[in-house]
């Protein structure tokens, strides 16, 4: 029987495993994290005191019909949590579990890595205080801490307002909910975003809920800077009419949207192509999630979408293993699912042109701001690197000459900023400016656990 290997257990892992339950097989579901749920329903620990029904709010039914349907397939899969794959060669998985090394061998594989945050850098965001969008809510929802008692919330996405409910629901007081994009920007979107009307009304509901809560909501924000002394104590913008504010705070959370996590399918052999919408590189994949024979993409891991395209384009993939298979499926069935994650995907990328990840913002940061974290590589070291440089310009050859996405992150977070500051550098197009290669290991390890194991 082929062995059949799921990474990630989020709705599409999930979604992908119960479908492949059902054909009569036994797949391997492989997960990072200790519980299933991926990040949108992440599910605290047992003994954690957390009232996920008032902090999910209106997606409580969803989360709960999730971690029930896990609980029931669970005992007709081979689940391994806490489990970190760090490296992918041919048909091999290296693995990490409980400190150890393994390998693991597949005939199929299904990734469903998920998705993070993009971040902007700005002056002052390597303050303590200061994190991504996504990390406030790990926080919230694994370990039930708040990032800060007076929170900031910055950037250019539909989930600042969401976060910020969340945080509100939880007693932290929140300073404001800064959008860089323009409103008449999303007003001039709102027919384009009709195409998934539950999300819409979900996200505008959230925006009411911060407004009737007397909660600061600025749209079309010029950062200025994160302020503080050995930490965060203040943010400062400039408004749509350019006038200079401050709001005191102790934290900001930072998010621009979400990019997938996709330097599994690339050491799995994935091609990419450049997608001028969300100015990244992604995944090609055919409508089934095919990158390659072999290997499988589904979820936000390959295309952002949120959960429920997550979910489809989970069970879709898994159809598609079964094909491939040998095993006849039957295309009525299947059609709707493609019509869904369609659908919401088009939904995502009309946010995506809304919420715009801010190129210019980022090409106009002085010299001094930090662009990589991990290895503290300024802009202007990366801009003094591409005047150097004998050949083409490119991400790859600034992070050979300077280090940056060369650290813990691997250019998670300073990749997509590296190739806004590259492009307008060389005057061109994002596209030009390349992408970061993924290298094993994805995340860091203990060098011992990189010898084969015996």
């Amino acid at each position: 029987m082929a062995e059949i290997v799921i990474i990630g257990a989020g709705p599409a892992g999930i979604s992908a495993a119960e479908i492949l339950v059902a054909n009569g097989l036994r797949p391997i579901l492989i997960d990072e994290g200790a519980r299933a749920g991926g990040q949108g329903y992440r599910r605290p620990a047992d003994d954690l005191a957390l009232d996920m029904n008032k902090l999910m709010g209106s997606e409580a039914g969803r989360y709960a019909a999730l971690h029930a349907r896990f609980a029931a397939l669970r005992p007709q899969i081979d689940y391994r949590p806490q489990t970190l794959v760090w490296a992918i060669d041919g048909k091999r998985l290296h693995l990490l579990r409980d400190g150890r090394a393994e390998t693991l061998d597949c005939d199929k594989l299904l990734i469903a890595s998920g998705a993070m945050d993009r971040i902007a850098p700005l002056p002052g965001w390597t303050l303590p205080g200061v994190f991504t969008l996504g990390g406030a809510q790990v926080a919230l929802k694994d370990q039930g801490c708040l990032i800060g008692s007076r929170v900031a919330f910055l950037g250019s996405s539909p989930l600042l307002a969401l976060a910020a409910k969340q945080y509100r629901a939880m007693g932290a007081e929140i300073a404001v909910i800064a959008d860089t994009t323009p409103f008449s920007a999303k007003l001039a979107a709102m027919p384009a975003l009709l195409g998934a009307p539950r999300t819409l009304l979900r996200g505008l509901w959230y925006m009411a809920t911060a407004l009737r809560a007397g909660i600061p909501m600025l749209n079309g924000v010029t950062p200025v800077a994160v302020e503080g002394d050995g930490r965060v104590e203040a943010l400062v913008l400039r408004d749509g009419s350019g006038r200079e504010r401050r709001f005191a705070c102790d934290a900001v959370a930072l998010g621009y949207g979400l990019k997938p996590e996709t330097q599994l399918a690339d050491l799995a052999g994935a091609d990419f192509a450049y997608d001028p919408d969300f100015r990244l590189f992604l995944p090609k994949i055919d409508g089934f999630g095919r990158a390659r024979p072999g290997l499988y993409l589904a979820g936000d891991g390959v295309r952002i979408g949120g959960a429920d395209a997550a979910e489809a384009s989970g069970a879709l993939a898994a159809h598609a293993i079964l094909s491939d298979l040998g095993r006849p499926q039957d295309i009525a069935a299947i059609r709707p699912l493609a019509r869904r994650v369609a659908r919401l995907r088009g939904f995502q990328r009309g946010l995506a042109q809304v919420f715009a990840w801010p190129k210019q913002q980022i090409a106009a940061l002085p010299d001094s701001v930090t662009l990589c974290r991990c290895e503290n590589v300024t802009i202007g070291e990366a801009r003094a690197a591409m005047a150097q440089s004998l050949g083409p310009v490119e991400v790859n050859r600034v992070k050979a000459m300077t280090r940056c996405g060369m650290g813990r992150c691997q250019g998670r977070v300073c990749g997509p900023a590296l190739q806004e500051i590259v492009a307008a550098g060389a005057g061109q197009g994002g596209d030009a400016a390349g992408r970061l290669r993924g290298q094993a290991p994805v995340k860091p390890i203990a060098l011992a656990a990189a010898e084969e194991p015996a």
